[in-house]
This record gives structure tokens, C-alpha cells and sequence, in this order.
């Protein structure tokens, strides 16, 4: 799959831009429970991120997995973590399929 992640996060700036025109409650709304639970506190923001990325991963939401693979970068991520957060994810999207198997036998 080819996507160039410059042109998706230009694209969203617009996007988000004529939200806040057409829908300034919905998006102050969002906005603000976004700010309120990815900030630091008992998790880091790194860590906050790493779950919404693999949250975004399992319910395949690519514009979920762009802006938090971004935001974990920015929070200070590693490659490596993003790789094993995403190995989290799909071990939980398989592994509750794998818990039904002795249902066919």
C-alpha cells in the first residue's frame, strides 16, 4: 500500500479547518476531551499515544494510525516501540479469535 503521509496531513489541516467553521461545538468539544486525556498524568503522553495507535491499528483507522504514529514520534517514541505497540495490537485483534478455537474442535 502506497500513501504519502505529507499529502494525508495537508489534506487534514483543510479537513479540520472547515470543521471548526461548520461544526465549532462539535470540534471545541473533541478537541477538548483530546487535550484533557492525552496529556500527561499517571501515563505519558508517549504512552497514551502508543495505545491510541494500537487502538487506531485494530479498528483500522488510517487516519488514527497517521496522526499517532506522528504524535508518538513527537512524544519521543522510538521505532521500536511503535513496532512493538503495533505487535500488541495485533496479537489482541487475533488473540480473542484464537480463544474461540476449542469451540471447533
Amino acid at each position: 500500500m502506497s500513501r504519502d503521509v505529507g499529502a494525508f496531513f495537508a489534506q487534514w489541516e483543510q479537513d479540520q479547518g472547515k470543521l471548526k467553521d461548520q461544526a465549532p461545538d462539535v470540534m471545541r468539544g473533541f478537541g477538548g476531551m483530546f487535550q484533557a486525556v492525552m496529556k500527561e498524568g499517571a501515563l505519558s503522553v508517549r504512552e497514551k499515544e502508543l495505545i491510541a495507535l494500537g487502538i487506531g491499528l485494530v479498528e483500522r483507522c488510517v487516519p488514527c494510525i497517521n496522526l499517532h504514529v506522528k504524535k508518538a514520534l513527537d512524544a519521543g517514541a522510538t521505532r521500536e516501540q511503535i513496532l512493538e505497540a503495533a505487535g500488541v495490537a495485533v496479537m489482541m485483534r487475533g488473540g480473542p479469535a484464537f480463544t474461540h478455537v476449542p469451540e471447533v474442535i
